[in-house]
């Protein structure tokens, strides 16, 4: 937590006003100041009036969006180098990425928002916006007393070594450095944060630009002639990101900000800056971008279903052919909101069952019963389909489609890891034996069959249709030379041709 008086204003902007109290809750721990508003509109009146060290804006906003927002705050000179970090609950395209950084985006925040990415963001910059200020703030300071250089220049000098050591102990804590270069004598003071991120021993280490050229990444030691370059131009300010070779070999990520001291005849005579250690922000951008690809591999799937759903779908008219798609794509999406809760790695069964027959179990119709079991995610998404197609069947045909009728729902895991599963109707109309199959039949055949190696099997009993269900499950299922005939034997179920075709 940092001190009331170092607090900095971070403002957040979104037209949700659930969103804001998201994101007042995640970074409520920084200990900075939140000021949440409601629209682009908002956002400018509370900046003409406010500093603020970081705008948190959401891109999609009514009214004026955030790319907009961030143009228009570009425009006044005292924000162009404010950090807006850009939340996006739609995947950004490479060209509008790059149109937000030109409109001064520093980074992208996806959607969902991991709190410990958006935390680590947002700390980073509010850091460096507290002690570029305080980096400033010292150089006036160190001015002044060059000029002054009166009698109390050995009391002034104490009390800046003071406040050196404390500002150090601040900046090492949070992984942060600086140094200061005289340009005219070469001299250089490093503090203990910069040793620190470095790698290097205070004590045995010369600071000189030959060995600080050594710690620079080789792919990144142009970028240190760059800057003294820029500053032997005329530039005030210079900021890079670089990686740090320390001696023990391990590699280090880094922002450097700098700013030059001029003199009056407009002579570079210092150059002061800041160096942050942002490896694990790099860490966490890495881990976002597997976590990005992952989602991307697993929306690719859930399209292959549905295309497969729209594909294979057939209705003798438009109604009936929107009315079989909406509710296959709806069966998919219940999956597919229980596997999120759980972070893909599965699905309980009795959870994806009450959840697909939930909709028609009224006047305790439906009876469910079984042992808890955990499903794979592929699993439970091809047996989500079929139960949906059992249910949509049932109450166009069968005991759902009569008050009198109940239906049972019962599972249970024999001991070669056969998930076998029973769908039993009575109290219907009176069921016969249909000449061909339907696309509802066709389709848990095909998808517990084809997609899960398993069977399914269909009784048309008078008083109402049994099927089972026999999936072996990825995890435990048995070779495939074995497969159809533990299939075969269980629960005393023969298979064959006839015994599964409607």
């Amino acid at each position: 937590m940092v001190d009331h008086e170092e607090k900095v204003n971070i403002l957040l902007v979104d037209d949700q006003p659930a969103k804001l109290l998201a994101y007042e809750v995640i970074l409520k721990d920084l200990g900075e100041n939140l000021v949440a508003v409601a629209s682009g509109r908002e956002a400018l009146e509370y900046l003409l009036k406010n500093e603020v060290a970081v705008i948190l804006v959401d891109v999609c906003m009514p009214e004026l969006d955030g790319f907009e927002l961030a143009a228009m705050i570009r425009e006044h000179p005292r924000f162009q180098k404010t950090a807006m970090i850009f939340i996006s609950a739609i995947q950004v395209s490479d060209i509008d990425r790059l149109r937000g950084y030109e409109m001064g985006a520093v980074d992208y925040v996806p959607v969902p928002v991991v709190p410990e990415v958006l935390r680590a963001k947002i700390r980073v910059f509010a850091e460096l916006y507290r002690k570029t200020r305080q980096l400033e703030r010292l150089n006036a300071e160190l001015e002044h007393r060059v000029r002054a250089r009166t009698a109390e220049l050995e009391e002034s000098t104490s009390r800046l070594v003071e406040s050196e050591q404390r500002r150090s102990m601040a900046i090492a804590a949070g992984k942060m450095g600086s140094w200061d270069w005289d340009w005219i004598s070469g001299d250089w003071m490093w503090d203990e944060g910069q040793y620190q991120i470095c790698g290097v021993d205070p004590q045995s280490f010369e600071v000189t630009p030959a060995n600080v050229q050594n710690l620079l990444h080789p792919d990144d030691s142009h970028k240190l002639r760059e800057a003294l370059a820029r500053f032997a131009k005329g530039a005030r300010s210079y900021e890079m990101e670089f990686r740090i070779h320390r001696p023990d070999g391990e590699v280090r990520w880094c922002v450097g900000t700098a700013a030059a001291t001029i003199d009056k005849n407009g002579r570079v005579v210092r150059v002061s800056g800041v160096t942050v250690d942002i490896t694990e922000r790099k860490r966490a951008e890495e881990r976002q971008n597997l976590l990005t690809r992952e989602v991307d591999h697993r929306a690719k799937n859930a399209l292959a279903l549905a295309q497969s759903i729209v594909r294979l779908t057939r209705a003798q008219d438009i109604d009936t052919y929107v009315r079989a798609v909406e509710g296959r794509i709806s069966a998919l999406a219940r999956i597919h909101t229980i596997l999120s809760l759980s972070s893909w790695q599965g699905a309980e069964i009795k959870r994806l069952v009450e959840e697909e027959l939930a909709p028609y179990s009224v006047a305790g119709q439906i009876k469910i019963t079984g042992s808890e079991l955990q499903l794979e995610p592929a699993t439970a998404q091809t047996l989500a389909l079929a139960i949906h197609e059992l249910v949509t069947n049932s109450v166009k045909y069968g005991a759902l489609s009569a008050v009198s009728g109940r239906v049972s729902v019962r599972w249970d895991l024999q001991e070669d890891d056969i998930l076998i599963l029973a769908w039993e109707e009575v109290g219907g109309p009176l069921v016969q034996k249909p000449a061909s199959r339907g696309f509802g039949t066709r389709s848990v055949i095909a998808s517990i069959e084809t997609q899960l190696g398993g069977q399914a099997l269909f009784e048309w009993r008078p008083e109402g249709l049994l099927c089972r269900l026999l999936v072996p499950l990825p995890s435990q299922a048995p070779e495939a030379s074995d497969r159809k005939t533990a299939l075969s034997s269980s629960n005393g179920f023969q298979i064959s041709a006839g015994s599964a075709a409607r």
